[in-house]
C-alpha cells in the first residue's frame, strides 16, 4: 500500500462495494487503515469472509434494488451515519462484437454496471443529506471515454456510469456532496478472468506507460475524491489510465 494519511477518515463511515476484491479492496483497506468503518459490499460470501479489516460485511447483488436499500438501511443501523460512497463493483461480459454479442450478457452487464451504480447512488442520497456531507465515487473506465472493439456492453456500460456522475454531482453541487468518478485503464485482477488473452494483450497496447495499472494506484484516487481535500471538484472524471485517454 503506498503512503497511509493515518486518521484521515477517523469517525467517518464507507461503504465500498466489491469491496471483497480487487480494485474495492484495496480501497476499503486504505478507507480502514486511515480510520474509517467500513461496511464491504460484494456478492461473493466466500471473499466477504476474507474482510477480516472491514467493520461489517453484507453480500449484496448491487443490481437488485431491494438488498442495496436494505444494505444501506443496515449501515445506518448499526452506525448511524453514511458518510462515503465507492461503487466499485462490475463486471466486463464477453469479448464479442456487436453483431454476435449476447442479448442476455448485455442484459447483465447493464443490471450490473449501469443500473446497480443508480441504486447505489440513489440509496445512500438521503442518508448523505440528513448527516450534511458525504462523498460518492463511482469506478468507470477508460473503456467508457474511447470504446474498446470487442466490449461493447462494457464501453457503452462504463460510459453511462461517467454520464450518471456528472448528472449527480451537478443536482447535489450545493448540498456537500460530491459525486466524482474514476476511469482506470486495464488493472491485473481476478477481473482479467473474464477476458480474453487477445483483449488482455489489446489492452496492454494502448497504455503509453507500458504496464498495467495497480489497484493501490486506483485507490490512492479514489481515496482523495472520499476525502474532504476534495471539497472542489464535483460531477468530474478523473484519469487513472497510464496515458491512454485523450480528454
Amino acid at each position: 500500500m503506498s503512503e497511509v494519511f493515518t486518521g484521515r477518515f477517523a469517525g467517518q463511515v464507507a461503504v465500498v462495494t466489491g469491496g471483497a476484491a480487487g480494485i474495492g479492496r484495496a480501497t476499503a483497506e486504505r478507507l480502514a487503515a486511515e480510520g474509517a468503518l467500513v461496511s464491504v459490499w460484494d456478492i461473493s460470501e466466500t471473499a466477504l469472509g476474507e474482510c477480516a479489516f472491514a467493520a461489517q460485511t453484507s453480500r449484496v447483488d448491487q443490481s437488485d434494488e431491494a438488498q442495496v436499500v436494505a444494505a444501506a438501511a443496515a449501515v445506518m443501523a448499526r452506525f448511524g451515519r453514511l458518510d462515503i460512497l465507492v461503487v466499485s463493483a462490475g463486471i466486463t461480459g464477453p469479448n464479442a462484437t456487436v453483431e454476435t454479442y449476447p442479448s442476455d450478457a448485455w442484459q447483465q452487464v447493464m443490471a450490473v454496471n449501469v443500473n446497480g451504480t443508480f441504486f447505489c447512488n440513489k440509496a445512500v442520497i438521503p442518508h448523505m443529506k440528513a448527516n450534511g456531507y458525504g462523498r460518492i465515487v463511482n469506478v468507470a473506465s477508460v473503456a467508457g471515454k474511447e470504446g474498446n472493439p470487442n466490449a461493447s456492453a462494457y464501453s457503452a456500460s462504463k460510459a453511462a456510469v461517467i454520464g450518471l456522475t456528472k448528472s449527480l454531482g451537478k443536482e447535489l453541487a450545493q448540498t456537500n456532496i460530491t459525486v466524482n468518478a474514476v476511469t482506470p485503464a486495464a488493472v491485473k485482477t481476478a477481473i482479467f478472468d473474464q477476458m480474453t488473452q487477445t483483449h488482455i494483450d489489446f489492452m496492454l497496447s494502448k497504455i503509453p506507460i507500458g504496464r498495467f495499472g495497480t489497484v493501490d494506484e486506483n485507490a490512492a484516487m479514489i481515496c482523495f475524491l472520499a476525502s474532504t481535500e476534495a471539497s472542489f471538484s464535483t460531477g468530474a472524471v478523473f484519469d487513472t489510465s497510464g496515458g491512454r485517454a485523450t480528454y
